[in-house]
């Protein structure tokens, strides 16, 4: 009996579940029993999933603090509609960038509507279906998908306008409205939204003030953004958001210009302690660093409170922003040693931010390029560009100036050598013993610590090889029988255990004595001992020992006797035993410890030491250019070119340095300025310099401007006239020599060398504009020309198969000459009356005294050479100059390589 009322019951409940389960029937048990399934079952784990990902989403996002933040974090924008369908590992690298728990979020979402919607007689019966939409905007929101987010709360506005949800649902629609960059909708929606602040949740309230502040901002109306950013700063209930409220607001006092204000905002982030998340609290102690006066700022308490800072554990992971802090302090203070010191304990936290890894990179490179010390900035300003976005415009300004430091690199490196030289060729003998001694005292020093350093380091080496042998010695040994695990181990097997051991204690050794950790330089040998020549610190060692007691040896018999010593000792002194010579000859044997040897490099000629002066005060006028144009370092360009004039430069550098002089001092001391111009004035008066300090205007004229000079000489070199051009370009290059724009005339030069004397020539000269000017476009062009033109030029040879054929008669150059016009007068009346159209003359420029009448046309060889029979027999021509018949492709080798002579010895 009780079985079947068991039966019963479970059948009227199956009933009764079956038909609460329709969605089709509304009744009070139909609407709590899916209201009650929607929010507790599949709302409840899309909510979660939800959750989730926006935290997920929080640790994965990296704020740019170096530019205004903005209100919301969110992913970068990817419009996945308009993407194409990967494939292979394309497609599985994308999926995993999608975040799954918005996709879970969103699939719960869904599944809430399609099977929980009692949409009935135009009504939704269902009180869940608006949370269930909104979860369905927000999924879709965080995924960037904007427009179908758009479409789930238009639908909530639309369908259910008495919701409770319908605040929240607002603020989402104008948060997408902003994604979508329809900013002007937003502020409108959503300051009138704000006038129902009595009916609105004071979160709700706060997010509608913090995304119309985010409008004012992306609009340009900072000072609108301040208001409402502290009304949600005022109301929000989540520590996070109040602390990135603040934070904005004190980046956007500081972009308003007004620093008071600024500060006070970030003090209230620090002072938020720790409800306020670290990195806004780091970031605030360093934008008010910025708000410090370097100058007159009470240093004592600010490096008091970085100390504290730098000490507290909780700071560890912010080590880097920290020190950066402290170094722009020191740098600030022009105490270089520490801000170096500090900007490079920022780079050994392997900063996260690239663009603090970049700015530590850069100002350590402006610190060495202030000291000179150009070689080292070259290195920092590469490593800048590394972290740098290519797109900006620092990373240009930056890779331009490193472009340039290749010429300071290289013009300071030879004004240093070469002034080094020539002051100690300038030095008396006594002078130069004396300079040399006291640097060979130092030189000493410095070997003597190295072999310290060395010997350490090999002691270590040995010691730690000694102590690995004596623990593979100590291992326990049974006779060469082992037993583990049931298995029986040979001494064979116990052997090569223990080389594989040794093997890896030798790495390691040898990653410790080299500095890093790779195992590098070192072999275990089977006995046990570590091989000499395999460790690098007793090679290096061994090195500078023998350098130091023999100096540089050729290798030859009896290396151990200098030449001097075998003729100046007597067979008893030979006898001596090596060590015992060594020892009281140290000095003797090892040249690097002799005045002489380095007074016998110096160079006597008077040709070399004219020939080092003139390339050392080129160097000094380029430098000069290069800070004046390039860097805008005035004072160390007015530096170089005042100590060139001191120098007894070439006339031609004279001029142009001390107009570069009175324009640099126009700028920083306008007395001395007059100097350099009154000096122009007297001594260059008739002058283009002068004529532009008296004419100021005159620089701007364009008959007068390089820019049109150089249009001028390329028109005339593009109509023929190379020899007329060519004295033109050579004064040129004169004028505005040390000027950008001289790059323009070499290169012209090199193509008029090209036509008039030949590809031997042209490249000599392609290869001074490369070397001369090689951050130039001129100067790139001339190396792309020899790299790529030249050695096809240069396999241009005779004999190539011909298509037409030439009469070519050789005169020289003199446009007076009355045989070349009666000629050119025959050949043009042999054309006319041949009938030939495709038969012309011209005059052809061959080298500057040098041209070719040639006649163009012929076909074919054979009639090249009847036309030469009736030239010259014909009584109305009867020519005297003797004719030289060539093929085209001949022609063309002759012109490029100005070899007419191998011509005709061929011929």
């Amino acid at each position: 009996m009780k079985t079947s009322t068991y039966k019963y019951i479970l059948l009227t409940g199956t009933f009764a579940f079956l038909i609460a389960c329709s969605t089709k029937k509304d009744s009070f048990v139909n609407r709590n029993f899916h209201a009650v399934t929607t929010e507790y079952n599949v709302l409840y784990n899309g909510n979660i999933a939800l959750v989730n990902g926006v935290e997920e989403l929080k640790t994965t996002y990296s704020d740019n603090f170096w530019e205004l933040l903005p209100v919301e974090r969110m992913q970068p924008v990817v419009q996945q509609e308009e993407q194409k369908p990967a494939a292979g590992k394309e497609a599985e690298k994308e999926e995993k960038q999608k975040n799954p728990n918005f996709d879970r979020a969103e699939e719960k979402a869904t599944k809430a509507i399609q099977k929980h919607s009692m949409y009935i007689g135009g009504t939704e019966r269902n009180p869940q279906m608006d949370e269930a939409h909104l979860l369905l905007g927000k999924a879709r929101y965080y995924e960037n998908r904007f427009i179908p987010a758009l479409e789930a709360f238009n639908y909530i506005l639309y369908k259910y306008p008495s919701s409770d949800k319908i605040f929240e649902a607002k603020v989402w629609r104008e948060k997408t409205n902003l994604r979508l960059e329809n900013e002007a909708i937003a502020i409108k929606n959503l300051k009138k939204l704000l006038d129902e602040k009595e009916k609105i949740e004071p979160q709700i309230f706060a997010d509608a003030n913090a995304m119309l502040a985010q409008a004012y901002i992306t609009t340009g109306s900072k000072d609108s953004a301040v208001f409402v950013l502290k009304n949600a700063a005022e109301f929000t209930k989540q520590r996070e958001e109040e602390a990135r409220y603040h934070f904005i607001l004190g980046q956007l006092y500081e972009s308003l210009e007004y620093p008071d204000s600024a500060y006070a905002e970030f003090q209230k982030v620090i002072d938020m302690k720790r409800k306020s998340p670290r990195m806004y609290t780091i970031q605030a102690h360093a934008r008010q660093a910025a708000q410090f006066d370097y100058k007159n700022g009470d240093t004592l308490v600010f490096m008091e409170k970085y100390r504290k800072l730098l000490k507290d554990r909780e700071n560890r992971p912010y080590l880097d922003v920290l020190n950066h802090q402290v170094g722009l302090f020191y740098d600030k203070q022009d105490i270089d040693d520490k801000a170096v010191e500090y900007y490079n304990k920022s780079l050994r936290q392997n900063p996260k931010d690239k663009y603090l890894a970049a700015s530590n990179h850069r100002n350590i490179a402006e610190i060495y390029f202030e000291n000179a010390k150009y070689p080292t900035a070259g290195k920092y300003y590469d490593s800048t560009l590394v972290f740098l976005n290519q797109r900006t415009r620092e990373y240009r300004a930056i890779k331009k100036k490193r472009d340039n430091l290749d010429d300071v690199i290289k013009y300071e490196g030879i004004a240093q050598t070469n002034d080094s030289i020539l002051n100690l060729a300038a030095m008396t003998d006594d002078q130069r013993v004396t300079y040399f001694e006291e640097y060979i005292v130092k030189l000493k020093e410095a070997d003597e610590k190295e072999k310290e350093r060395l010997e350490r380091e090999a002691q270590i080496a040995e010691n730690m090889s000694r102590g690995q042998n004596t623990q593979s010695m100590a291992m326990p040994m049974n006779n060469g029988l082992t037993t583990m695990g049931g298995t029986t181990n040979t001494a064979a097997d116990k052997n090569k255990f223990s080389g594989q051991q040794n093997s890896s204690m030798s790495q390691k050794v040898a990653a410790k004595t080299t500095g890093n950790g790779s195992a590098s330089g070192q072999t275990q040998q089977p006995g046990g001992g570590t091989f000499y020549f395999y460790n690098n610190s007793t090679v290096s060692y061994g090195k500078l020992e023998f350098q130091r007691k023999w100096g540089g040896r050729k290798l030859a018999d009896n290396w151990r006797w200098s030449a001097e010593q075998r003729n100046t000792r007597n067979d008893e002194q030979e006898t001596v035993n090596d060590s015992t010579a060594v020892a009281s000859n140290e000095d003797e044997f090892n040249p690097r410890y002799s005045p002489e040897f380095y007074i016998g490099q110096l160079p006597t000629s008077q040709v070399v030491l004219d020939s080092l002066a003139k390339e050392r005060n080129f160097a000094y006028y380029q430098l000069g250019s290069i800070y004046k144009e390039k860097f805008k370092e005035y004072q160390r360009a007015a530096d170089k070119l005042e100590k060139l004039l001191t120098n007894n430069p070439e006339e031609r550098l004279i001029l142009p340095s001390k107009y570069n002089l009175y324009k640099i001092y126009q700028i920083i001391n306008p007395e001395r300025a007059e100097l350099y111009k009154n000096q122009i004035l007297n001594e260059y008066p008739d002058s283009r310099y002068a004529e532009i300090i008296r004419n100021p205007g005159a620089e701007q004229n364009n008959n007068q401007s390089p820019e049109a000079v150089y249009a001028n000489l390329f028109k005339q070199y593009e109509d023929g006239k190379l020899r007329e051009v060519y004295p033109l370009v050579e004064e040129a290059i004169d004028t505005y020599t040390g000027e950008e724009i001289a790059s323009k005339f070499e290169l012209l030069k090199a193509n008029i060398v090209a036509r008039l004397r030949g590809l031997g020539e042209y490249k000599n000269s392609l290869n001074y504009v490369a070397l001369n000017y090689p951050n130039s476009e001129e100067g790139k062009s001339a190396e792309a020309i020899l790299k790529t033109n030249i050695p096809t030029l240069e396999k241009v040879d005779f004999g190539r198969p011909a298509v037409s054929w030439k009469i070519i008669f050789k005169f020289d150059n003199n446009p007076d000459d009355a045989k070349a016009k009666e000629l050119n007068d025959k050949l043009k009346k042999f054309i006319e009356e041949s009938y030939n159209r495709s038969l012309t003359v011209s005059r052809d420029v061959y080298t500057m005294n040098e041209d070719f009448i040639v006649m163009h046309g012929l076909n074919s060889k054979e009639a090249a050479v009847d036309a030469v029979s009736i030239l010259k027999d014909y009584k109305e021509y009867k020519i005297t100059e003797t004719p030289y018949i060539i093929s085209s492709e001949d022609y063309k080798v002759i012109q490029i390589k100005k070899n007419f002579t191998q011509f005709l010895a061929i011929e």
